[in-house]
């Protein structure tokens, strides 16, 4: 995205996306997990694994860590036997490439039969991806509509954040519904056509609709 102030700079390779992807849009929310991801190296063990909500980009992010390192990713634990991720750890401490399994939750939280497995899950880095702030959750709104071919009026994005939940979710939920919107009135995304259909729809908060304040970004 041309603007970059919302955004943490990284090597092209990770903020450009893949040829179906958007761009990784890199926060304080993300930062801590992509640093780690890039430096594998430095893995005490060949293995680590990244939660986050749904929506966060966390599949973007594990291709562009297999398209990077030449590693596997596991895009969800459960959509796999417990028998094949012991045996994808093992074959990454033994090739020496990595494994990236992707989750909702961390290891404590799975219901592992597999008494070896959980020995190995223990000893495993858990990445997290947290709740977009204000830079990130403006930057993805606009990316998402650039995805989508449409162009937002000025402004539009940062009265948007900090009258919404602050979740990936919900900012998915906002782009569709003004994209919706916007087809079936045949008008552009204007801050007017944003609080008709947000509010309409109960995705902003009504006590906040005169907040004057927009979502700023160093």
């Amino acid at each position: 995205m041309a603007r970059a102030s919302g955004q943490i700079a990284l090597p092209l390779d990770w903020s450009a996306g893949g040829s179906n992807d958007g761009p990784l849009i890199v926060g304080t929310s993300n930062a801590d997990a992509v640093r780690y991801l890039r430096h594998v190296a430095t893995w005490p063990v060949r293995t680590a694994v990244l939660t986050g909500p749904r929506g966060s980009g966390r599949s973007l992010i594990g291709r562009l860590f297999a398209s990077d390192t030449g590693g596997r990713v596991i895009d969800g634990h459960d959509s796999v036997a417990e028998e094949e991720i012991f045996h994808a750890w093992n074959a990454a401490q033994a090739s020496g490439a990595p494994l990236l399994i992707i989750a909702d939750a961390p290891p404590s939280e799975w219901n592992v039969a597999l008494p070896d497995l959980r020995s190995r899950l223990a000893a495993v880095p858990v990445l997290t991806i947290g709740d977009p702030d204000d830079c990130l959750a403006r930057d993805l709104i606009e990316a998402l509509f650039a995805q989508r071919g449409m162009a937002l009026a000025p402004g539009v994005a940062s009265y948007i954040v900090p009258r919404m939940e602050r979740s990936y979710a919900m900012i998915h939920r906002v782009v569709a519904a003004l994209d919706a919107a916007s087809l079936e009135k045949g008008r552009g995304v204007s801050v007017r056509l944003t609080r008709e259909t947000l509010l309409s729809q109960g995705l902003i908060d009504p006590d906040l609709l005169e907040r004057q304040d927009e979502a700023t970004c160093r």
